[in-house]
């Protein structure tokens, strides 16, 4: 499995009208899905694929979607938080997108994941995508704890991301947007929907509906160790 088979997922997506952003397409294209997923020849399939511990990495598209709400708040500087960060994928993705390279302006993106394993298999994901020194500096963090409760300390966060369905809005993330900043995230339980929740710069916060979806859980790491491989 080869770039090529990545620039062809590439070309569908915008044919298709999944990126409709040059930002987003040229972001995407910089991060290779194959270093991502445990079994590289349905790297470039698009739809979800476990990884592992009860966690999933979204399908292709779902990911194109969530940056392309996000990507008002995604400029040079922004700091990113990226809840249930699994593989690591959408932290490289999100790194290209608040970095500019040319000026050397750098955002930073936390990736924050309860599941320890996954944390330590995702660093090694990103510097097998040439993203080590990324990490190495800070600009990019993957650290292990409990989303729910995001990281207060290296807030407030102009975008946030959300990977798993809560069963209801978490109030800590919320808190953790800045002024202004917006959140997407899955919200339910039997039914889900995409939540795009945005903070105004006087603080004032109003939620939307966009879509329905069927995410994994956003729960804790006893419960997710038993949802299964």
């Amino acid at each position: 499995m080869h770039r090529r088979d990545q620039r062809r997922v590439d070309r569908q997506h915008g044919k298709h009208g999944l990126i409709s952003s040059d930002r987003v397409q040229a972001a995407m294209k910089r991060v290779d899905r194959a270093h991502y997923v445990r079994n590289p020849h349905e790297a470039y399939e698009d739809s979800p694929q476990r990884i592992g511990h009860g966690a999933t990495i979204s399908a292709p598209h779902m990911h194109a979607h969530a940056v392309e709400y996000l990507l008002p708040f995604l400029r040079p500087g922004s700091r990113v938080l990226d809840v249930g960060s699994g593989s690591g994928y959408l932290c490289g993705v999100l790194h290209y997108l608040v970095t500019d390279l040319d000026s050397g302006v750098t955002g930073t993106v936390v990736g924050i994941e309860h599941i320890p394993e996954l944390v330590e298999w995702s660093e090694g994901n990103l510097r097998r995508d040439g993203l080590g020194a990324a990490l190495d500096s800070g600009n990019i963090k993957m650290i292990a704890g409990d989303g729910r409760q995001g990281l207060a300390e290296a807030g407030p966060y102009h975008a946030i991301h959300v990977g798993a369905a809560a069963p209801t809005m978490p109030q800590a993330l919320v808190d953790q947007l800045a002024r202004p900043g917006r959140m997407f995230i899955p919200v339910g339980e039997d039914t889900q929907a995409i939540i795009q929740v945005d903070k105004d710069l006087d603080g004032n916060v109003t939620q939307k509906e966009l879509f329905d979806v069927m995410y994994v859980p956003l729960t804790d790491q006893a419960k997710q160790r038993t949802m299964g491989p």
